[in-house]
Formats: structure tokens, C-alpha cells, sequence
């Protein structure tokens, strides 16, 4: 893989002053149970598998299930409203697959774009199946989780755009998702986070209607391999270095693409003029760093921002509710700051 770029200045500097570890921390007991279940079911590094092969190994979400069936509770998804799948147009004639969560209720509701991770490679609808119903029933909202091309089939930015493709949908069909239009929201999770920020840099850009607010979980945010978090998480499970070069070595057409602003916001964006927005990062995972920095370089934007780091548990814990007790807390940071920017008026 190249070498990266260093991060701007102000932005390792807000990392290092956050949080400055010498060593990487240790799981908490209960994130711990799902990495020795996620072990259990004996995943190979996918940094040695072809990428058809890596689509195919156990992910944590398998690990929570394996670990629930250990316990003799109840693996069933948790109930919502309301769940639809579907098919929308993309932008360049191909479908992009789609799944609706609503809550409970009559509505109209307000409306979430969730946009899942698997470093724009791995990973679907299934896979990040709590989150987005998590998110429809504590944030009272309308969640539709969308898929996206991957590479290496499809290379930098089809995944971007097919994002921007589905937040234009959503803007576009309130009615079909009982929602109201004026507020509509943004969430992602790790390259899904990526993505979130990148619809909202896209969408202010061309001049469109903004996210009223943005729920970035452990984003990708640059492309730097030599943070605090990547030194001390190198061999971390289940993200670590090396299945992060490779990510991105499976996406990026070239070395250039590493200093475009939607996939390397950090270093690159103006981030003025961004929505409210949430960033949960976890202690034991590569991207801690780079979100923490993202967090403030917002900050120093004029962006509202809510930033908590959890410790003793690793990327992906987000939505492993079930099991971790740390998820549940950061479903409900991440609701809660849905909610607060649902209650703003437009233009506010």
C-alpha cells in the first residue's frame, strides 16, 4: 500500500490531546465473550482471502448470534413497526438494494439514511441488521438502510454515489415512507460513516437540502497509517491495519484518490457548515484516532458536536446491544442526537 499523508496538524493535534494512549486497553468482559465467539466460529484474515472468499467469513454480527445461542436467549432480530425490502434506482442505471425500518406508530415519522460498513468491500443488509432497527424504534424514526456497489468491481466513488443516489431518494419519497420531509437525517457506520459525511459535504456543496444532522460512528476519515490508534490497535480484532490497507487497496482506483475530501474528509474537507452530528468512537479499534480528530476539526467549523469515546470495547461494537452494554449506551447517545436535531426547526 502507498504511504499515507499525515493527518493536518490541528487534527492530531485534537487526537493526541483527547486521548493519548501508550497501550492499546483491554476488551471489558462482555466484549470480550463476543470476540472469543466470533473466534469460535474461525474466521481466516481476510487480508489473505480474495475479497469473494472474505464476503463469505463470519462477521461479529454471526459472533453476537453464536454467543446468544451459547447463553439459551433468544437470537431473534429486534422487533420494529415494520420492515420492507426494496429496490431503488442508482445513478448509473443499477439497482441498489434497500431495506425500510419503520416504528411502530402512524406517522409521518421523522426519516434516517443509514449506511453500513465493511470498508467498501465487505459486508450488506444483513450484516448490519440491529442497527438500523435499534435506531427506528429509539429515535421514533424511519430508517432506510441502503446497500451500495464494492469494490473491486466497482471502484472509488460508486459506493459514494450510490449513497448520495439513495439520501436523493429519500429526499424525493416522503410520502411512500410515511416521513416528513423536512426532517431527514443521515447515519453511518465506519466506511458507512465515510459515506454519511460524504452525503452531507455533497449535498451542501451542490446546493440541496442538508441532513438536519449526522450520527457518524468510528468514521473513516483519512487515509493515515501511523496514528496513536493505528499504532496501539495494529493487531487489533476484528479491524485492524492491515484489513484497513486492504480496504481501501480494494476501492481507491489510485493513489490520488486518498486525497479527495469525501473519502478523506480529515485532511481535505471544509467542514463548514455541517449539520449537528454525533461521533461515537470505541477505544480498541485503529479509527478511534482519526474520529476523535474529525470531532474537532467540526468543532473548530462552527459544527455542533456530541463526541464520546467508549472504552473497552472494539470497532463494530455499535450494534451488539444484545450482548454489550456500552452498544446500548451508544444506540442511545446516537438517538438522542437524532432526536435533538429532528426538534430543530429548518434553517435553525
Amino acid at each position: 500500500m502507498r504511504t499515507s499523508p499525515p493527518l493536518v496538524a490541528a487534527g492530531i493535534a485534537a487526537a493526541t490531546t483527547i486521548s493519548l494512549h501508550a497501550f492499546a486497553g483491554s476488551p471489558n468482559a462482555q466484549m470480550q465473550a463476543v470476540l472469543d465467539a466470533h473466534a469460535s466460529l474461525q474466521p481466516k484474515p481476510i487480508t489473505h482471502l480474495s475479497v469473494l472468499e472474505a464476503r463469505k467469513q463470519p462477521s461479529p454480527a454471526d459472533a453476537v448470534k453464536a454467543l446468544l445461542a451459547k447463553k439459551g436467549k433468544d437470537a431473534t432480530p429486534e422487533p420494529v413497526g415494520k420492515v420492507e425490502n426494496r429496490f431503488i434506482e442508482g445513478p448509473v442505471g443499477n439497482q441498489i438494494p434497500v431495506r425500510i425500518y419503520s416504528p411502530k406508530g402512524e406517522g409521518p415519522f421523522p426519516l434516517v439514511l443509514y449506511i453500513h460498513g465493511g470498508g467498501w468491500v465487505i459486508a450488506d443488509l444483513d450484516t448490519y441488521d440491529s442497527s438500523p432497527r435499534a435506531l427506528a424504534n429509539l429515535a421514533n424514526a424511519v430508517v432506510v438502510s441502503t446497500h451500495y456497489r464494492q469494490g473491486p468491481e466497482d471502484k472509488f466513488p460508486a459506493a459514494h454515489d450510490d449513497t448520495f443516489a439513495a439520501y436523493q431518494w429519500v429526499l424525493k419519497n416522503p410520502k411512500v415512507l410515511n416521513g416528513d420531509p423536512k426532517r431527514i437525517a443521515v447515519v453511518g457506520e465506519s466506511a458507512g460513516g465515510n459515506m454519511a459525511l460524504a452525503v452531507a459535504l455533497q449535498a451542501r456543496d451542490k446546493k440541496m437540502q442538508m441532513p438536519v444532522g449526522l450520527v457518524l460512528v468510528y468514521p473513516v476519515a483519512g487515509y493515515d497509517f501511523d496514528t496513536p490508534s493505528y499504532k496501539e490497535n495494529a493487531d487489533a480484532k476484528p479491524l485492524n491495519r492491515a484489513m484497513m490497507k486492504w480496504f481501501f487497496q480494494h476501492y481507491m482506483k489510485s493513489p490520488a484518490d486518498a486525497k479527495n475530501p469525501l473519502l478523506a474528509p480529515l485532511a481535505h474537507a471544509d467542514l463548514a457548515g455541517m449539520p449537528p452530528t454525533t461521533v461515537i468512537t470505541a477505544d480498541i479499534d485503529p479509527l478511534r484516532s482519526e474520529g476523535q480528530a474529525l470531532a474537532e476539526k467540526m468543532k473548530a467549523a462552527g459544527v455542533k458536536v456530541d463526541a464520546k469515546n467508549y472504552d473497552g470495547v472494539t470497532h463494530e461494537f455499535f450494534g451488539m446491544a444484545a450482548v454489550v452494554d456500552e452498544a446500548k449506551q451508544a444506540e442511545q447517545q446516537a438517538a438522542e442526537g437524532l432526536k435533538r436535531a429532528f426538534r430543530v426547526p429548518p434553517g435553525r
